[in-house]
């Protein structure tokens, strides 16, 4: 990648440090607008933001054979870039669970399944997507959730598409949310990571909003 040199130069620490903070707003509007939702306690693991190359991408999604269940959405607007929530499938079922108080097995009903994982999806990019738009007064809105089941590598590699135009590496804002009542148990524990792939011309434009200059 003839540009990636150049385009990675373009990321010191403030501009990391900006990215977390970015992250960690909107992981906290996450974690809230979840427990009010599932009327349980929500915390979030601190954000780490990781400048990696594609293979640990994959790794810190699980590995790209692993198989997850993903809500995928891009971001649109002044800013545009891609979004994954992405969760083992077993946490997919827990989810839907938890947002619909159906006890029972919801394969058969998948149509209820999609419905829940998509207001997820929703709920957790608006929450992204208010922080981000409050922090950088950009105009950003994003599309109807996909949802889709398969392998990791299959999955992220479509966020990855923009990004390979001029880097081999990538600027990923990861963020965990977990079950914050502390009862234990692997019933009571969630778990699923939002990533955050801004398109290239984007970082820039965030940058800029908030007077960050490139060689600050």
């Amino acid at each position: 990648m003839s540009n990636s040199k150049d385009f990675m130069e373009g990321f010191g620490p403030l501009q990391l440090d900006v990215l977390k903070e970015i992250g960690n707003i909107g992981s906290g509007h996450a974690a809230t607008s979840l427990s009010k939702l599932l009327q349980k306690k929500i915390e979030m693991h601190v954000p780490g933001v990781e400048v990696v190359d594609f293979d640990q991408v994959m790794e810190l999604a699980g590995g790209a054979d692993k198989e997850v269940v993903s809500v995928f959405q891009r971001m649109e607007g002044e800013a545009p870039g891609t979004m994954f929530f992405i969760m083992p499938p077993s946490q997919a079922h827990h989810f839907v669970k938890l947002m619909t108080n159906v006890s029972e097995d919801l394969e058969d009903d998948a149509e209820m399944a999609m419905s829940a994982l998509q207001e997820l999806g929703n709920i957790l990019s608006g929450a992204y997507l208010t922080a981000l738009c409050d922090f950088t007064e950009l105009d950003l809105q994003s599309t109807v959730p996909s949802i889709s089941q398969d392998m990791v590598g299959a999955i992220l590699s479509m966020g990855l598409i923009e990004l390979s135009q001029v880097s081999d590496a990538a600027i990923v804002i990861k963020t965990s949310l977990i079950d914050g009542d502390g009862e234990g148990g692997e019933d009571e524990f969630l778990e699923g990571h939002f990533f955050l792939f801004p398109d290239p011309p984007s970082y820039q434009k965030i940058f800029s909003s908030l007077g960050v200059r490139e060689d600050d």
